[in-house]
Formats: C-alpha cells, sequence, structure tokens
C-alpha cells in the first residue's frame, strides 16, 4: 500500500519497479479508465525510431497491443509471433 503525499506524490513499490523496468528518470504516461488508474512506461520516440523496421515481417502473429508490449519490455516475443 502507499500514501499520496501532500504533493500528490507516491512511491511506487520495488516490485512494480523492477517488474516495469523503471528507474530514476523513467517517464510514465497515466490514464483512468472505468475509475482505474493505468500507469504505462512510456517509449521515447527514439526508441521507436531505433526499432523502426527491424520487426517488419517478424510479429505476423501479433496485434498492435502485443508488438507495443513487446516493444515497451512487457513481453517476450514467443514462437507463435515470429
Amino acid at each position: 500500500m502507499a500514501t499520496v503525499t501532500r504533493k500528490g506524490q507516491v512511491t511506487l513499490p520495488k516490485n512494480v519497479r523492477d517488474a516495469l523496468g523503471i528507474e530514476p528518470g523513467t517517464e510514465v504516461e497515466f490514464d483512468v479508465e472505468e475509475g482505474r488508474v493505468l500507469m504505462r512506461k512510456r517509449v521515447p520516440m527514439e526508441v521507436l525510431s531505433e526499432w523502426e523496421g527491424r520487426l517488419r515481417g517478424k510479429l505476423v502473429g501479433a496485434s498492435v497491443d502485443e508488438t507495443m508490449e513487446i516493444m515497451r519490455g512487457e513481453r517476450l516475443i514467443a514462437e507463435e509471433d515470429v
């Protein structure tokens, strides 16, 4: 459990930081959907540009959401995606 400070800050638990690869300086994005707060690690455009074209034809079975999870490092490429 975390407590919100007067400045609206919350410390992310270590297991959450580790699971998402969040380190000091990592940018995150927030959305609210159906009363829930969603936090995502932001992928800088430089990273996306670096991978542009490299995955073409390799993720035939992957959806756009699955591809973004792979690029964010939230998911590994599965055999059926290759």
